[in-house]
């Protein structure tokens, strides 16, 4: 029995018969796998040096997985690299089920969390972003969280590998200094799926759902400003209908460029020099 085979029959009490491979995911191998009862699941692997990789995604589906919402996929079982999870179904995107994703992601932030940069229940405070470390500690504020916890770091990583100069590096730290006045209206913590692009919306045709969250506590126009960030299908009718819902703060489109620092810092250390030139141009959007 190989690898997979053997971590499928233990979180599903099934046995595999039949494994496919899937493409997409840069944080690892993921396969279509039938199992005997009748029923397909996902199964996805994370490289190894990624401790603690899959309890966070675990725990943040668990969290995430609130009824009236934006559904998720139910959590099987899983090992130190493998989770194992109920497969969707794939279909084309469509306008009443972006109009659905923007209600649902408005509900989902409505239900809160304890505090700004906090984990999961359950989940481990050193999660990742991708393949990228990420860490979840509860701050009092949202922008020492997002300074110290997600911009800082990466900015430190971009400038030791030559990604940033010393004036484009005081240019996004000034943006740091600035957030308690760039935040807009001081919010209670969301709970966010933390790594809302578009390739983690899986439509299928009828539904949207939410997969491969980095879920942690903090501001909800980081989901949004994610959303737009990469391009999303329909992201007009998305917003429209969350603010039908939970209308944003006055001047949120001004504060797009705040939320992408820290992905487009992340995807500059991870992919290179073209995402640190847009890091650069959202912090001076972010100043004005």
């Amino acid at each position: 029995m190989g690898e997979i085979e053997d971590v499928v029959l233990r979180c599903t009490g099934s046995a595999a018969v039949s494994v496919r491979a899937l493409g997409g995911g840069d944080a690892g191998d993921s396969r279509s796998v039938r199992l005997a009862d009748g029923r397909e699941v996902f199964v996805k692997t994370n490289p190894d040096g990624m401790p603690g990789a899959v309890a966070a995604e675990a725990a943040s589906l668990a969290w995430l997985a609130e009824p009236e919402v934006v559904p998720v996929p139910a959590v099987l079982g899983s090992t130190e690299r493998h989770l194992v999870t109920e497969h969707l179904g794939s279909g084309p995107p469509s306008a009443a089920a972006a109009e659905e994703l923007g209600r649902g992601l408005a509900r989902l932030h409505a239900t809160g969390a304890s505090a700004h940069g906090a984990p999961p229940p359950g989940g481990p405070t050193d999660a990742w972003i991708g393949l990228a470390p990420m860490r979840n500690e509860p701050c009092p504020d949202w922008p020492e969280f997002y300074a110290d916890q997600r911009v800082r770091p990466y900015l430190r990583r971009a400038v030791d590998a030559g990604l940033l100069g010393g004036e484009a590096a005081a240019l996004v730290d000034r943006v740091c200094e600035r957030l308690p006045e760039l935040e807009g209206a001081d919010e209670p913590p969301s709970r966010l799926h933390g790594d809302l692009w578009a390739g983690n919306v899986h439509w299928d045709g009828r539904d949207t759902w939410l997969i491969d969250p980095a879920g942690h506590g903090g501001h909800r126009e980081t989901d949004l400003a994610m959303l737009a960030l990469f391009g999303c299908p329909h992201l007009d009718r998305v917003l429209a209908a969350y603010e039908e819902v939970r209308p944003l703060a006055e001047g949120w489109r001004a504060r797009v460029g705040v939320h992408q620092l820290f992905p487009l810092l992340v995807h500059a250390v991870l992919f290179g020099g073209g995402y640190a030139r847009q890091a650069v141009a959202a912090a001076r959007e972010a100043l004005g």
